[in-house]
């Protein structure tokens, strides 16, 4: 079923659409990652928050491999999809998705040729990369994205995965050593996201052009 067909075209979309839509997004896109006020409930990382720890580690472990870390490594991660989908349900059931397309379809179909249903996956996918790969799922199973769509997004998701959060933990260590305002290193990585993402872009599109030359 195409997408046009799923979302109030003609008609208005609520303002309590465009609302949730906008706390939503920065409820993922780690803006009060760093609050040390009542506002830090806003980010995800933090309402996610972590688990105890039993010695020096948490349940996981350390030194684990072969099926049974993977197990435990795995129940680790189930915590922040459930919120990720709860968060994306209440968004959903308030119209969020529908004001996304209508609202951010104008910016992302010529930039990544997607839609703006995608609108909240993709923040999601900047702070959590398990988060963003369930929410793409479900628009996927909704039929909400093509197989060129879901490829191309894919290929969005897929370098760089959890970008920002990464980028604020891990590379930490390396901001004193910086020569440019911290600003830019992040800058040139979503770049090469939206670089990435239109390579795949080209590629579906020749290989369609070259199976419909195939065909005649």
């Amino acid at each position: 079923m195409p997408l046009d067909n799923l979302t109030p075209e003609n008609g208005p979309v609520p303002l309590r659409a465009y609302v949730a839509l906008v706390l939503v997004i920065l409820f993922f896109s780690g803006w009060f990652a760093d609050s040390a006020s009542w506002l830090g409930f806003m980010d995800f990382n933090a309402v996610n928050g972590q688990f105890g720890k039993i010695g020096n580690v948490t349940f996981v472990g350390k030194g684990g491999f072969g099926a049974r870390y993977g197990f435990l490594f795995a129940l680790s991660l189930i915590p922040g999809i459930m919120l990720a989908l709860g968060v994306v349900a209440v968004a959903e059931r308030e119209g969020a998705l529908h004001a996304a397309q209508r609202m951010l379809t104008p910016f992302l179909r010529p930039i990544l040729g997607l839609p703006g249903v995608v609108g909240l996956a993709l923040i999601g996918s900047l702070q959590s990369s398990d988060a963003g790969a369930v929410m793409t799922r479900q628009l996927r199973e909704k039929h909400l994205l093509t197989d060129d769509e879901s490829s191309i997004f894919g290929a969005f998701q897929f370098s760089s995965g959890g970008t920002i959060i990464n980028y604020l933990t891990q590379g930490l260590a390396l901001f004193p050593f910086l020569s440019v305002p911290y600003i830019k290193p992040l800058g040139v990585i979503l770049l090469c996201k939206v670089l990435g993402c239109n390579v795949m872009r080209l590629y579906l599109y020749l290989a369609a052009a070259r199976k419909q030359g195939a065909a005649e």
